[in-house]
């Protein structure tokens, strides 16, 4: 739930990817609604938070995790940014080119929508990085 501090949609979004680049799951999950639709392209879709967490969980296996935001813009209820993901796995990076949109519900609470465009860098670099 979105509490009393977080007075915007800018500000919920960024206080969800803060819980999830913390390995706080369980408390980023607290902000998205009951019927969370997470696309991860080209992934698939999670629906619910528990999905959504279950396909989170993976990041907590890296040693470091990083969402650098460049640009982020907001209009009504929409949030949208460009960011690079970055996960480390001892002394090695994998960086993400990210397109992130998110939509907060009507009443301004609960992340309802978030979608990100991974470019399909992911699994070359993750193949790469286990490669040694």
């Amino acid at each position: 739930m979105k509490t009393a501090a977080m007075s915007s949609v800018e500000e919920t979004v960024n206080e969800f990817i803060r819980r999830v680049v913390a390995g706080d799951l369980d408390s980023a999950v607290e902000l998205v609604a009951d019927d969370v639709e997470y696309d991860n392209v080209p992934m698939g879709k999670n629906i619910g938070p528990e999905a959504m967490k279950g396909f989170l969980s993976a990041m907590t296996g890296f040693d470091e995790v990083q969402f650098v935001t460049h640009r982020q813009t907001a209009t009504g209820n929409v949030v949208m940014n460009e960011r690079t993901d970055r996960f480390r796995s001892g002394e090695k990076w994998i960086d993400l080119p990210v397109a992130g949109i998110f939509e907060v519900d009507a009443a301004g609470k609960d992340l309802a929508v978030a979608r990100l465009l991974r470019h399909g860098t992911f699994t070359t670099q993750a193949a790469a990085l286990s490669a040694g």
